[in-house]
């Protein structure tokens, strides 16, 4: 699936939508997709305080991870398990989620999502499983 119809598909999200996902970079000879998401006061876990709650992140690391596996296997596919482990806050930044597809199987696919900051540092890592059965 190519860059225009893969970001059509998103925004066909409402949940997609509200978070304003937008690709950033596609590269399917690497298996890669990244997505950038921007703050937005309602993802923040206190009122001004510029810190994305992780729920937020948790819910990028997720949906990065599945667009990444309908990129390559061209049908909507549901979340079997994700995890997220945080390594920093996220402060006052929009957020870029690289997946990288490590298994793209009949039944099950796994991915790898680091999320960076605006200036590059690492906030949070996941991974997610996927189910690729038609």
């Amino acid at each position: 699936m190519g860059r225009k119809e893969l970001q059509q598909l998103i925004d066909s999200s409402p949940f997609a939508q509200f978070c304003a996902y937008r690709i950033s970079g596609i590269d399917t000879k690497a298996r890669t997709l990244t997505v950038t998401m921007p703050l937005r006061s309602e993802f923040e876990r206190l009122a001004d305080s510029g810190q994305i709650h992780g729920g937020p992140i948790a819910a990028l690391i997720d949906s990065v991870g599945c667009y990444a596996v309908v990129m390559l296997h061209g049908n909507s596919v549901p979340t079997i398990s994700f995890t997220t482990d945080y390594m920093r806050p996220a402060m006052n930044t929009s957020l870029n989620a690289t997946a990288t597809v490590r298994k793209l199987g009949r039944s099950i696919s796994v991915v790898d999502v680091d999320v960076h900051d605006d200036n590059g540092r690492l906030v949070a890592v996941g991974r997610g499983t996927y189910s690729t059965l038609s």
